[in-house]
């Protein structure tokens, strides 16, 4: 039997982010990966000053940039308003943060987190490997893969919504479908609407509907996600989705918001799925990180900052107490709970906001407008200031 002293289940954001920071504090890490082509599905994300401090502390802020795009603002618009009815410089959100806020292709991203784990001679990745027959011992957590044996004195579970580390911790999880389809494609920049800022972040609130838009890949393409209220579940991350579908959803949106959606030709389709963050995270040898913890839905745009907070905390609390595994895993949760959920609801209530119909929408227009971008913005410095230090 193989014994490793670090096992991260899942080389997504998360996983490459926690082996990351894991080596840095002196652990030696092994991945271990079931898709036998490391790819990252979907399209953008928005990777905020809260993750990018921590991804610039490990170095990496130059090939960011390289690949990403800093947006000036965000614009929100509403159905009934031609004009953003607010916007949200991120200019002054970077000097309060003291941090910079990225858009960038999530398979940008993840080549910059692999780029970094290659060089890195404490981490080893495999590809392929599935871990079967999971169980946990008081040694560590034994598994399989390819018919052989091993044991993980700790196990990280980073393996997403369908963790099969989680059934470990928390036998009776089952994420919740949200009856909301995120539709996600991207475009060239040259195709997209000639009146389509290509230096922020556009928010267009619809009917029950809602689409985020932003440049990637150094502003040569731009991202479109559609989120829509239906009942699909499908199980796929990006299953193929039918463009004459999504443009119905849309055809009596505003002309430029239509002409956006009317923009994408190959689209996918992803049904939202989260996982309340009270369950347990951690027991024995094994815990979790990201999604496989709490998996939240995409409105606030912290899914992948969360998981790289956590894979920050659980280094930092692997190293204060290195003979207690199980107080540093009692610890770990104890910091990222609170903070975690807080966000998790904050994301389910911009869900609430974003998708009202028309009689209440016309009062939230009204309170953003008053309110004005930087103070809509400053309600977020509790999120974007937060340092791993902290």
């Amino acid at each position: 039997m193989a014994e490793f002293e670090t096992v991260i289940a899942g080389a997504g954001i998360a996983g490459l982010a926690a082996a990351l920071l894991l080596a840095r504090s002196g652990r030696r890490v092994s991945i271990f990966e079931r898709t036998a082509v490391h790819y990252e599905v979907g399209a953008g994300l928005q990777l905020s000053p809260n993750a990018g401090r921590i991804l610039e502390h490990l170095g990496l802020g130059a090939a960011l940039d390289a690949v990403a795009v800093r947006p000036v603002a965000i614009d929100i618009y509403s159905a009934a308003h031609p004009r953003p009815v607010v916007s949200l410089p991120l200019a002054g959100s970077a000097q309060r943060s003291g941090g910079i806020y990225r858009v960038v292709h999530r398979a940008d991203l993840q080549a910059v987190l692999l780029a970094a784990v290659h060089n890195d001679p404490a981490i080893e990745l495999t590809l392929a490997a599935p871990l079967v027959d999971l169980k946990s011992t008081p040694e560590g957590i034994d598994f399989s893969i390819a018919g052989r044996s091993h044991r993980a004195r700790l196990l990280i579970g980073a393996d997403g919504i369908r963790s099969v580390v989680r059934p470990l911790i928390d036998p009776s999880w089952s994420p919740a479908p949200a009856r909301r389809t995120a539709w996600r494609t991207t475009i060239p920049a040259d195709d997209a609407p000639a009146d389509l800022a290509r230096d922020r972040v556009s928010v267009f609130l619809n009917d029950r509907s809602h689409v985020v838009v932003y440049p990637i890949r150094s502003g040569r393409e731009i991202n479109i996600v559609a989120i829509v209220e239906e009942d699909w579940e499908g199980e796929g991350w990006a299953e193929p989705g039918d463009p004459e579908a999504i443009q119905a959803h849309f055809r009596k949106a505003p002309t430029l918001l239509a002409d956006i959606i009317a923009a994408g030709v190959s689209w996918t389709r992803w049904c939202l799925r989260a996982v309340e963050p009270s369950g347990p995270w951690h027991s024995d040898h094994a815990v979790l990180v990201g999604d496989a913890a709490h998996a939240m839905l995409p409105f606030l745009a912290q899914g992948a900052a969360m998981a790289i907070e956590d894979a920050a905390i659980l280094a930092r609390c692997l190293t204060r107490q290195p003979g207690d595994m199980e107080g540093a895993l009692a610890l770990y949760e104890r910091l990222r709970k609170p903070r975690v959920t807080r966000v998790w609801h904050a994301a389910r209530q911009n869900g609430t906001i974003y998708h009202m119909g028309p009689l209440t929408a016309a009062f939230r227009d009204a309170t953003m407008k008053a309110l004005g971008g930087e103070r809509l913005l400053a309600r977020y410095d509790w999120l974007y200031s937060w340092k791993q230090n902290a």
